[in-house]
């Protein structure tokens, strides 16, 4: 908490003092762009890009990464509009680094820029680095788990359909017969580590379907996002996959990355995530988990008085992608492939993460 607080000090007392005494008063998202910038310390993270290329001086991919935190922040659906934006507001093309008007890139220059933040998976990168700095070493109450529905503009893939046939014959065994035991995805995801088990779920565009609060099937063409959030609406960790993939499928994954960047007590899920082996997952790690039970099979089991108070927290989660989509553009993006919907979306996570993180220090944003 002393780092955090040193840290923000500054920012408050000098560094957006020095910026508003040259540019003048800033905006309330203005300042929260100098301080996502700030804390987050990005001119680290773009000294990870290659080094060496081909051709004539590539423009200053810093400048380009703080732009599409202002076109995350201002929710802009296109990079045109973005660069509508810093030609016209002065306060923004100088706060991203560009000296003048004609130093701003072209379209397909922030584009080729994108690609590369994408493909090295920067913002990730940023986002676990300031989980890590700042909530690393504290003791978490509860992490909440859920899924969003993600919208894209690109051609679904269809799963093919498996052509494969059961060497067994319908039915029981016969007498003697001894079948190879099958097991499920989650019985394996147990066993293995979060690089296999990330490599192992689908990532391509399709159609996914789900009912909504009210009741109502809704279907999209896209991507689903999972998220894990602790109290406070912190975004934790975060994972885009296809729409098609069920929720629980990503569960013990989520997990794993979640236990490598903080601790924590509890796990809350709704019944999609209700299975023996995302229960077996936590309590073999020390996590009590709290799962709204699923009335399948006949399970009629119900949550005691003190789970259903914590289950409450379970919201958090629910208010996240609320604040990812409604102001930060996130059922807007025009991108294709999942490694650019992906950045974009945690570019606004990082933006959501510095802003309640600072709340949860008792600083005004």
């Amino acid at each position: 908490m002393e780092a955090f607080s040193n840290l923000w000090s500054n920012i408050q007392q000098e560094t957006l003092f020095m910026i508003e005494e040259s540019l003048g008063s800033l905006t309330p998202k203005e300042q929260q762009l100098v301080t996502c910038l700030e804390t987050c310390h990005i001119d680290y993270f773009i000294s990870l890009l290659p080094a060496y290329y081909t051709g004539r001086k590539r423009s200053n991919r810093l400048n380009i990464l703080k732009s599409f935190f202002v076109k995350a922040l201002y929710a802009l659906e296109t990079t045109v509009t973005l660069i509508e934006m810093l030609k016209s507001n002065q306060k923004l093309r100088s706060l991203c680094g560009f000296e003048s008007f004609s130093s701003i890139p072209s379209e397909s220059t922030f584009s080729r820029a994108f690609a590369e933040f994408s493909e090295y998976n920067i913002a990730n990168q940023i986002h676990t680095s300031f989980i890590s700095n700042f909530l690393g070493d504290k003791l978490l109450g509860h992490i909440s788990r859920d899924s969003t529905a993600i919208p894209a503009r690109e051609k679904a893939v269809y799963k093919a359909k498996e052509t494969t046939k059961s060497k067994y014959k319908k039915g029981r065994p016969k007498k003697g017969e001894v079948r190879e035991i099958k097991h499920t995805a989650l019985q394996l995801q147990l066993e293995a580590d979060v690089s296999s088990n990330l490599a192992n779920l689908p990532t391509e565009c399709n159609f996914g379907t789900k009912k909504s609060s009210q009741g109502k099937r809704i279907t999209w063409k896209g991507y689903k996002l999972h998220l894990d959030v602790a109290d406070g609406d912190i975004p934790i960790s975060a994972y885009l996959t296809s729409a098609s993939l069920h929720d629980s499928q990503v569960a013990i994954p989520l997990s794993q990355i979640s236990r490598e960047k903080v601790t924590y007590c509890y796990e809350l899920m709704d019944a999609a995530y209700d299975s023996q082996y995302i229960s077996a997952n936590c309590i073999d790690n020390q996590i009590v988990p709290i799962i709204d039970p699923n009335p399948r099979n006949g399970n009629k089991r119900i949550l005691d008085p003190a789970e259903k108070v914590r289950y409450n927290q379970r919201a958090s989660v629910e208010r996240v992608n609320s604040y990812l989509k409604d102001g930060y553009g996130a059922c807007r993006i025009r991108y294709r492939g999942m490694k650019k919907m992906f950045t974009s979306l945690m570019i606004g996570i990082i933006l959501i993460t510095v802003n309640q993180v600072a709340k949860l220090y008792g600083f005004k944003t």
